[in-house]
């Protein structure tokens, strides 16, 4: 029999030494393999890299996500992140000029020119300090890569677009080229090679080092954004709908002749991953597969230089919710030797989420905090009949402080705050007839209502299974406007708060702690369903083979366009000439096995081709 050594206590430290050891043992085979395995590989990172700028497709929570994977695939240890520090304004001087710094701060016109949409002075806060402490993080980067002649990787930064007296493309300071110029003042003197595989121009570093022989800088790109005359330069542009083939193949035609001329003393890598297919600004077919071969095409051309070349990374470009995962593969290759297999952005979500629920008490979450009771006020109470019971349980089970408190926990609170909203207020109102409804407010005024969710329990909507059932879920930003990166949806108001994915894993929790089977709703129209197609199922295989039909009918459209064929009745059964009509779909997101397997299994997976077989779905003409 195993031998149990959980309860073993070191008497004067009040720690289990079996536990400490065995901490010690995976820590330090960690650090073993990530020294011989491909590189000694360092990160830097900062909680203010997950400043946002509303409208921008730019995920605040990239970094954040590629720290999250490593640690759990036990590739890192978070005691060995770095923590940044904005660089004092003489270190930007030697690259900006001071009336374009002082422009920044000042001139609201400025930030708006640089990305391309107008935003609040409490954004143009949050997102200076972001870049300030970005260049902070590639200063940092490039001293360790050089102290350890080491990898170093900036999980932030990439700033390639911000020249001597102007910023463009979400770019306001140049932040490897403010590390360049600081590692000169220093003393450092071996040529400097910046290797750009964003899929834009690296125009403001090549602007910047135009006349300095020492920095060669080496962009493969769509297109020539500014002038590509300079002393040190290889700029290549590729065109639009770039493939792999021609992008690899390009790489291995001119970086090798590079790298054996320049000889770097240092190499800088903007490791941008818009190139890939499924970028939101990028115009390239390049796959997964292609983005991971051009980064270990980078590394093993390095590692044949007859010394071990430090290398600074920076994350560049990359935009939508799902470039983290090129990154965190390159990181888990550079640092194991194997590329990882990442989740998605809602598996990363419920693992954090879960990861934290362990952690909280289940009394926590039914307990009201000590000298506070909460209780429905008289108002709470009009139109409900005198010998009804007053409810005081969020679905039965969850106190006022424990909605708060798992809110709060789970980060979606200060989601709202990076938003601008400082002070958001969680009220839980249990009056209605058809469920239990959550609201939250920008402040306790409650002049702008963010979050407003009605949920029930039922028995009766999945036979065999208890469900929490979503009777209404909105979710908007009332202080945003609509630009040209977020246009409106059919009867959309207000922009939302793209927070759908941690609302889900918010209710995900909710379910699991009330043993539910899963979460169960009803969308009211095609963009409704398809924003959360990726977490959730169709209850009917009926309804997920008509929904994979519409999918491929509406390839390459956005959902705004989609959606409006839907409503104008422009979508037609070729087989039958029925007009598509969106009706009551059923949607389920399985929490339970035995819910799993109903709508994930493979006599679901066999009614649903069965079905699709049968349809053909095709677009009429306009009329009239």
């Amino acid at each position: 029999m195993a031998r149990d050594n959980s309860n073993i206590v070191d008497s004067e430290t009040g720690r289990n030494p079996i536990v400490r050891l065995g901490r010690f043992v995976r820590r330090g085979w960690r650090r073993v393999r990530r020294r011989w395995c491909v590189a000694e590989v360092r990160f830097i990172y900062s909680d203010a890299y997950s400043g946002t700028v509303q409208g921008i497709p730019l995920d605040p929570m990239r970094g954040w996500k590629i720290l999250g994977f490593l640690v759990d695939e036990g590739l890192l240890d978070r005691d060995d992140i770095s923590v940044p520090r904005p660089p004092a304004l003489r270190a930007l001087l030697r690259v900006h000029d001071a009336d374009y710094l002082d422009a920044v701060g000042q001139d609201p016109t400025v930030t708006e020119r640089i990305f391309g949409e107008k935003i609040s002075d409490t954004e143009v806060e949050q997102v200076v300090q972001l870049e300030r402490t970005a260049v902070g993080g590639t200063i940092l980067a490039t001293r360790l890569a050089l102290q350890g002649r080491s990898v170093a990787i900036n999980l932030g930064g990439g700033y390639h677009h911000a020249s001597r007296d102007s910023g463009a493309g979400f770019c306001i300071f140049n932040d490897v080229a403010v590390a360049i110029a600081r590692l000169r003042a220093r003393g450092f003197k071996e040529p400097i090679l910046v290797i750009d595989l964003d899929i834009h121009d690296g125009d403001g570093t090549r602007a910047i080092f135009a006349h300095d022989a020492t920095v060669h800088t080496y962009s493969v790109h769509n297109e020539h954004w500014g002038d590509t005359e300079a002393e040190a330069s290889t700029s290549i542009a590729l065109g639009a709908d770039v493939s792999d083939e021609v992008y690899l193949g390009t790489l291995l035609k001119t970086l090798p002749d590079v790298m054996m001329k320049v000889k770097p003393g240092l190499v800088i890598y903007v490791a941008g991953t818009d190139p890939a297919a499924d970028d939101k600004l990028g115009n390239w077919n390049i796959s997964a597969d292609g983005m991971i071969r051009r980064d270990r095409l980078v590394f093993e051309l390095l590692r044949r230089a007859r010394r071990r070349v430090p290398v600074a990374i920076v994350l560049g470009g990359g935009y939508g919710t799902g470039s983290w995962r090129y990154s965190a593969r390159l990181f888990s290759w550079l640092i194991s030797g194997k590329v990882a297999k990442t989740p998605d952005n809602a598996e990363m979500i419920l693992r954090r989420f879960r990861r934290i629920r362990s952690q909280l008490e289940p009394s926590d979450l039914t307990a009201e905090p000590s000298g506070f009771g909460w209780r429905l006020s008289e108002e709470d109470l009009v139109g409900i009949m005198p010998d009804a019971p007053q409810r005081t349980r969020f679905l039965s089970h969850f106190s006022q402080h424990g909605v708060e408190l798992l809110l709060e926990q789970l980060g979606l609170l200060d989601q709202l705050r990076l938003r601008g909203f400082q002070h958001p207020t969680v009220v839980v109102d249990l009056t209605g007839s058809v469920g239990d409804t959550l609201r939250i407010y920008s402040d306790t005024d409650r002049r702008e209502l963010l979050v407003d969710l009605r949920v029930n329990r039922s028995t009766r909507l999945v036979s065999g299974s208890e469900v929490l059932v979503i009777e209404w879920l909105l979710l908007q930003n009332p202080r945003a406007e609509f630009g040209p990166y977020r246009r409106p949806l059919p009867d959309q108001k207000n922009p939302g708060l793209g927070l759908l994915k941690e609302v889900f894993g918010w209710l995900i929790v909710v379910a699991e702690v009330l043993e539910l089977d899963g979460i169960y709703y009803v969308p009211s129209s095609y963009h409704v369903a398809i924003q959360s197609r990726r977490q959730v199922r169709f209850l009917e295989p009926e309804d997920e083979a008509m929904i994979q039909a519409l999918e491929e009918l509406f390839s390459g459209m956005t959902l705004a366009e989609a959606s409006n064929l839907i409503a104008d009745g422009r979508v037609v059964d070729a087989i039958t000439s029925k007009v598509l009509e969106w009706q009551g779909y059923p949607m389920v997101l399985p929490v339970s096995d035995t819910l799993r397997e109903r709508v994930t299994g493979e006599a679901y997976k066999a009614r649903v081709a069965e079905t699709r077989a049968r349809l053909d779905l095709v677009i009429s003409e306009p009329v009239g």
